[in-house]
């Protein structure tokens, strides 16, 4: 019963930090979108991260162009410590620093494909039920995906009412998401749970 309540844990203690992950995530893919800052999602999403973002903006100076690298720093060293951490509540031993920086990649990446995966089908389900919605969540989601959607779009073209780059950017995540993440993973050689995917 104990190893149960103890794995429970373990594994809620995963999820939150993985929720935590997308948020900061979300701030970085909004921002290397150039989505309304002073929209009130983007405001509230940026009041939530910065406790852990701000140290990082400090040693890592101010955004490059429009990547904000002290964000994606802060990502990757939240999950980082996060694995470290549950390994020990779990008993097992130290891992090696190379299978943990491949493991941070690893969830960042899959963290970041994930965000535009569920965007995109957000993105889809207004395109039919609201194509002109401008509540907040609506504008940030149109603005977060348009980068990755204009460049496939200029090499295949809407077919009237029919848009088949959504289709294309779909398959682009899933191979990345199967071939560059799971290699990772795998090199990582921790568990897929514990890395996010």
């Amino acid at each position: 019963m104990g190893s149960q309540l103890g794995s429970a844990g373990i594994s809620l203690i995963n999820t939150l930090i993985n929720i935590y992950l997308l948020l900061l995530m979300l701030r970085f893919l909004l921002q290397a979108s150039q989505a309304d800052y002073y929209n009130p999602l983007s405001q509230s999403l940026v009041k939530i991260t910065q406790p852990v973002v701000r140290p990082f903006q400090g040693v890592l100076g101010p955004v490059m162009k429009r990547f904000d690298l002290a964000t994606l720093v802060a990502g990757f060293l939240v999950k980082v410590i996060s694995i470290v951490i549950l390994l020990k509540m779990a008993g097992a031993g130290m891992p090696r620093l190379d299978g943990l920086a491949l493991a941070g990649v690893a969830a960042v990446l899959g963290t970041i494909l994930k965000i535009y995966f569920f965007a995109l089908i957000v993105m889809i389900i207004l395109s039919w039920v609201a194509p002109r919605a401008n509540h907040p969540a609506a504008v940030l989601v149109m603005q977060l995906v348009e980068p990755i959607m204009a460049p496939v779009r200029k090499v295949i073209p809407p077919l009237g009412m029919l848009d088949l780059s959504p289709i294309v950017v779909f398959i682009g995540i899933n191979l990345i998401d199967g071939i560059v993440v799971g290699q990772l993973v795998r090199a990582a050689g921790l568990p897929g749970l514990l890395v996010g995917l």
